[in-house]
């Protein structure tokens, strides 16, 4: 590691940014009464007897005044599913609590709800650091939940994943230069007939092919699609043109054929294929929610999110249904 040769404060930020933080939301309640609250990341534990906790402000802050002679104030460690609340909070000029469900502690100080952590605090110092006023706060009462924090990192949210101890050492094949365990193509396709093996006895069980199956779930997702625009849409997930398995599809009434105004052959699901394709993806979703719980919400949100950056890196130009669905 080096030091730069000017203390650059652009620089100097940006390194502060690799050491990852929870976020904050702390709330206190103006003189009036009017709650009053912002997005903090400087909060951190200062002692466990007696149990304290800081945090600072800007001393640009329009806040200030009201923090430095409130008593009381409450810290809120955003839960994963909270980055909506924390950029609320950290806009300044807003009602940040219309909308926002929340509870009044027994000290009048406003306490949202849905967080990974709660602390109720009373102010025992203030400091002055640099640009920043330090609040140190006796914590009167706390409550934690199972949920995941939120996490910011350069500059960025994050999810925070925990490593799994019980997790095997990486082994290496006994061919020298072959795969090792935790070669990327092994996992993906492993974790892939994992998952989907049991879904793949139901759709058996409707007489249907895995390629089948694909092409109906597309088309759940969007339907009145040709040929064409499938075998674009799918193509790299299929061992053969999607022509014959929509003919297929067609004769055992799961779809409809229609023909488009410009002459193209469109295949649509018929009230059959539709209720039938919908159990199917019911039982899809049962099972992903039954996975995912055991891994728990942080590490589910960790995994989609890699696994679309994933899939970005490596399209091959395919089309976005999602994106077109929603159109």
């Amino acid at each position: 590691m080096s030091t730069p040769p000017a203390f650059d404060p652009k620089a100097f930020r940006a390194a502060l940014g690799s050491f990852a933080t929870g976020v904050t939301v702390i709330t206190a309640s103006a003189p009036d009464g009017t709650p009053v609250g912002l997005t903090v990341n400087s909060f951190n534990s200062v002692s466990l007897d007696p149990p304290m906790v800081l945090w600072s402000l800007s001393k640009k802050a329009m806040s200030l005044p009201l923090f430095k002679a409130t008593p009381h104030w409450t810290v809120h460690v955003l839960s994963a599913e909270q980055e909506q609340l924390s950029n609320r909070f950290a806009r300044a000029g807003e009602d940040k609590f219309a909308g926002v469900e929340f509870e009044t502690s027994r000290h009048g100080v406003p306490m949202l709800k849905g967080c990974a952590a709660r602390f109720q605090c009373r102010t025992s110092f203030q400091y002055e650091g640099g640009d920043h006023i330090i609040f140190v706060g006796e914590v009167m009462d706390f409550e934690q939940s199972s949920q995941a924090p939120l996490v910011f990192h350069a500059g960025r949210y994050a999810l925070a994943t925990q490593k799994e101890p019980a997790l095997p050492k990486t082994s290496s094949a006994r061919l020298s230069e072959s795969f090792s365990q935790d070669f990327l193509g092994y996992l993906l396709g492993r974790a892939h007939f994992q998952f989907y093996r049991p879904l793949r006895d139901l759709v058996r069980a409707q007489g249907l092919s895995d390629a089948q199956w694909y092409v109906l779930a597309t088309l759940t997702l969007k339907d009145g699609l040709t040929a064409d625009e499938l075998d674009q849409a799918i193509g790299y997930s299929l061992e053969q043109p999607s022509a014959p398995l929509l003919s297929g599809l067609v004769d055992c009434d799961w779809l409809l054929r229609r023909e488009r105004a410009d002459g193209a052959t469109q295949f649509n699901l018929s009230e059959s294929g539709r209720n039938r394709s919908l159990h199917l993806l019911a039982a899809a979703k049962s099972i992903e929610a039954d996975t995912l719980s055991r891994m728990g919400y942080a590490d589910a949100a960790a995994l989609k999110t890699l696994l679309q950056r994933l899939a970005t890196h490596i399209a091959h130009e395919s089309p976005d249904l999602w994106t077109d669905a929603q159109g």
